[in-house]
């Protein structure tokens, strides 16, 4: 059963009169209970390809399928990346999401056309479908570099600016403490900054003269409070610093290291600045290039299709190739509706399109041709040719 997230791709044989057959297949399928909107029906005029030799067709019929979830994968990814760029605004989205600047529903329904100027047809099937996973791939390639470079930036910045919040225990006291704090200078003086949970606040202001020896009287200052912890700065002899340091971890209270320099708060504060702008540079040149590239990797995949499609039309139905297509984006939860009236639609293709030609006139299919038919009879069978475009979900 395809699926009900899908855009269908439905090849038939040629009959002479595709402008007759859509319009008889619009009116049944908008007709009752209108499985398709007329809008969400579109012709699909299927390319004369280079058909080459039954053996190339079936060799890409196998190696397709690889091809197809590579690319519909890089779409995905790059989708992906739009949406946490845009932290997942589906408004937002929504005007990044487009192909050539327009909506993935109009792309694909008002008027779709194969690009003769960038794959011209007198290719070989073999060399066109190089051509598509070359350009997907270097799409692949620098969405990944990009993303990377980004993922490093913003990574940076998070640890930066990590490193402001938190509590005073932990977060950086760059911005929290001031020259006047220290004692400067001083041959056997230094300030040790002392982190006291808010709970201990009252022990500390009692003891701390007495923790060691060598503790300047009445030199305890509040610098500042937050929920959990009041940050004090205390004056001691150089002497006993360690041994102050070792006390005040028994006691509870965290002694913060830190050496007042003009120079490095400068410098602290100039890489955080330089953090930011470079994170947000990076943000506006991935979004641009993933709007760029998802328009182009969304066309080469809706390509790729159209050569599925042509493809397995001839394999299913032979020579001439030449077939009558239609884009269908089926409504939601109309799926198996319009699928059986798809079926009602080409049931007198059963017999030209039926998989029973692979078997022998004993009536049992040959091991040699189960292998080289494998990836055609493991596919879900219909009387006409059918592929899907996964729907873009904003």
């Amino acid at each position: 059963m395809p699926s009900d997230q899908s855009t269908w791709l439905v090849s038939v044989p040629e009959s002479g009169d595709a402008e007759g057959l859509y319009h008889e297949l619009s009116t049944k399928l908008s007709s009752g209970s209108k499985s398709v909107a007329p809008s969400n029906l579109a012709q699909l005029s299927i390319p004369s390809f280079k058909t080459g030799t039954l053996d190339s067709l079936v060799t890409l019929s196998e190696e397709l399928p690889k091809h197809d979830a590579f690319f519909t994968a890089t779409v995905a990814k790059t989708v992906d990346t739009l949406r946490n760029l845009l932290n997942n605004a589906p408004s937002k989205l929504a005007q990044h999401i487009l192909v050539n600047e327009q909506p993935v529903d109009a792309y694909i329904l008002k008027g779709w056309s194969w690009n003769e100027g960038r794959y011209g047809v007198q290719r070989s099937l073999r060399e066109m479908i190089e051509v598509l996973n070359k350009e997907m791939t270097s799409i692949d390639n620098v969405m990944k570099t990009k993303l990377n470079n980004y993922n490093l930036a913003k990574g940076s910045l998070v640890q930066m600016q990590r490193k402001k919040t938190g509590n005073l225990s932990v977060r950086s006291l760059v911005d929290i403490v001031q020259q006047e704090h220290f004692i400067n200078d001083s041959e056997y003086l230094q300030t040790v900054l002392v982190a006291v949970p808010k709970t201990f606040v009252k022990e500390w202001n009692a003891k701390y003269e007495r923790l060691t020896s060598m503790v300047v009287p009445r030199s305890s200052v509040l610098i500042a409070s937050d929920d959990e912890y009041s940050l004090y700065a205390v004056v001691v002899f150089k002497r006993v610093h360690d041994d102050f340091t070792q006390k005040c971890r028994d006691n509870k209270f965290i002694v913060r290291e830190f050496t007042f320099s003009k120079e490095a708060i400068g410098k602290q504060r100039e890489e955080l600045e330089t953090a930011d702008t470079t994170e947000k540079e990076l943000w506006t040149e991935l979004l641009q290039l993933a709007r760029t590239n998802f328009s182009e990797a969304f066309q080469i995949l809706v390509h790729l299709k159209v050569v599925q499609v042509f493809i397995e039309s001839v394999l299913r139905y032979g020579l001439p190739a030449h077939y009558t297509g239609f884009f269908i984006k089926p409504e939601p939860k109309a799926t198996k509706r319009t699928l059986t009236i798809l079926q009602s639609q080409f049931a007198y293709l059963g017999q030209r399109a039926n998989p029973d030609k692979l078997k022998n006139k004993s009536g049992s299919t040959t091991d040699e041709a189960v292998g080289e038919y494998q990836n055609l009879l493991e596919q879900e069978f219909f009387d006409f040719v059918l592929y899907e475009i996964p729907w873009i979900v904003l």
